[in-house]
């Protein structure tokens, strides 16, 4: 068996007429459209001077072409590396500066910006590609070839760098080799059981780990199809959802499609899979697709630097608020943040985790590399959480969230949760904010809906009781909504910022 992801995907390719790309405009590319055309965008990629080793930045609207540009630089030996649509020039310019691509694709709409910054850069070469098959690059790709002599890369080669949220200093570009994303994509396909039969909907961005790895490398290595989204759209995904068999979604998907009235047993019967990742999955939603669908949602965990780490079963009990277990071949462990020391089951800790899909580093960063990995060679997650006495999996939070509060600390996702299940409250985020006597004041913003009478004094009178004085929330912000990254992961350094002053810390 190859370790590199290109010559695994063909060799999986029994099927050339299959299906494996379908747009919900219609548009359909086969598994032999897949390989002609990835091999002419390597032409083209070769013809723009791409060397083995070289990064291709890609910032475009998602479409099949932009999988088919993925898989022409793996061929060619490049350096993918997707950039968030949602960036703005002065976010690129950091990447771009950082990464030195050979070659830098864009948007048509974006083309021009993009390439007056790539200028000024030194980049190569700017091109574009839309959404329908249309861009510089493809007219580049349509008189070469549709064969392609594949350069060899090996296990630990570089396919791809993708750059982390920098929710706290500057973003850092993990940098993912070839047997990084074809064993995790292998893995995937057998333990949540996808074959050619299969078809997924997919509405995710093609940016990020989940909609590009999770979701198109697992689909490549079944062999199976995808209906392709270009967003979340819970009509077009009802619409669409008879011809799928599985679909992977972030939490934010779950919570739309139960707003919809034809979301039902019947409507989802021919489905076999629900996965949810990226962002927790609150017990409630899980808990109201089960009684509306009959189907309990898979739960995974996961991140930029590792793919994914662990799963609830495709067969046994997926418990709600927990992740499940160690995927096969990935070892996790949970220590003592401070000393390292492994801790019993049941106690929090920082998770850690060590197995062919943790990635090689961060990119120019030997230093900071140095410090994120164990002399064991296990990676510090930076996520904390425990391990029950089942085997379960349960995160708890991310490290620079912990709340030390008079000198004790408070995990939020505990006090979340208690708040969470407070009837009325839509959901919510616990933060520390500075505060002059205690050095960080638990604080609440709590979502709730639009009219409801619910208070401040309702939520602390509710949680008195349940929560230790010193997890309680000094105050409960009451607010509409929560602000998001793309991913729909809630962005609590932007709600630590909006509140720092509100103790007059």
């Amino acid at each position: 068996m190859s370790d590199n992801l290109f010559a695994l995907v063909r060799e999986r390719v029994t099927d050339p007429q299959k299906l494996f790309i379908e747009t919900n405009d219609g548009r359909r590319f086969t598994y032999e459209d897949m390989l002609a055309l990835s091999a002419r965008l390597a032409h083209a990629l070769k013809a723009r001077g791409v060397e083995v080793g070289d990064r291709v930045a890609v910032q475009v609207d998602k479409s099949p072409e932009a999988i088919m540009l993925f898989l022409a630089c793996l061929r060619v030996g490049a350096i993918y590396l997707p950039l968030n649509t949602a960036y703005t020039l002065t976010e690129l310019e950091y990447f771009i500066g950082d990464a030195e691509p050979r070659v830098v694709v864009a948007s048509p709409k974006a083309g021009a910006a993009l390439g007056e910054l790539c200028a000024r850069l030194g980049v190569a070469a700017t091109e574009t590609l839309g959404t329908g098959g249309d861009g510089s690059l493809m007219e580049l790709a349509a008189g070469q070839p549709a064969e392609f002599a594949d350069v060899a890369r090996g296990k630990d080669d570089l396919a791809a760098i993708l750059y982390t949220s920098g929710t706290t200093g500057r973003s850092k570009g993990a940098m993912l080799s070839h047997w990084n994303l074809a064993s995790n994509a292998l893995t995937l396909k057998d333990f949540w059981r996808f074959t050619a039969d299969d078809v997924l909907l997919h509405a995710l961005p093609i940016f990020h780990t989940h909609g590009l790895f999770v979701a198109t490398n697992t689909i490549l290595m079944a062999n199976a199809s995808m209906l392709f989204l270009p967003k979340l759209d819970a009509d077009e995904m009802m619409r669409l959802m008879p011809r799928a068999t599985c679909m992977m979604g972030v939490p934010t998907f779950y919570v739309r499609l139960l707003q919809e009235p034809r979301l039902n047993r019947e409507t989802t019967s021919h489905m076999r899979l629900f996965v949810s990742g990226s962002a927790p999955l609150l017990a409630d939603t899980h808990r109201a697709w089960s009684e509306r669908t009959g189907h309990a949602i898979l739960e995974r965990y996961g991140m930029t630097e590792t793919n994914m780490n662990t799963s609830n079963p495709y067969e046994g009990e997926r418990v709600p608020g927990t992740v499940g277990f160690p995927l096969p071949g990935v070892e996790l462990r949970v220590v003592d943040p401070e000393t390292g020391a492994r801790l019993p089951d049941g106690e929090v800790g920082m998770i850690e985790v060590k197995g062919p899909n943790v990635f090689k580093g961060y990119w120019r960063m030997p230093e900071k590399t140095a410090a994120e990995f164990r002399p064991d060679g296990f990676f510090i997650t930076g996520d904390l959480g425990k391990v029950d006495q089942r085997g379960y999996v349960h995160i708890v939070g991310r490290g620079k969230d912990l709340v030390i509060t008079g000198g004790y600390n408070v995990y939020p996702k505990e006090v979340e949760t208690e708040i969470d299940a407070i009837p009325g409250v839509v959901e919510s985020a616990v933060i520390g904010v500075p505060h002059p006597d205690f050095g960080e004041g638990v604080t609440a913003v709590v979502v709730v809906p639009k009219g409801s009478a619910l208070t401040e004094k309702d939520v602390v009178a509710r949680l008195d009781g349940r929560l230790a004085k010193f997890k309680q929330p000094k105050r409960v912000m009451i607010v509409d909504d929560l602000p998001r990254n793309t991913m729909g992961k809630v962005q609590k350094n932007v709600l630590r910022e909006q509140y720092k002053g509100l103790y007059g810390g």
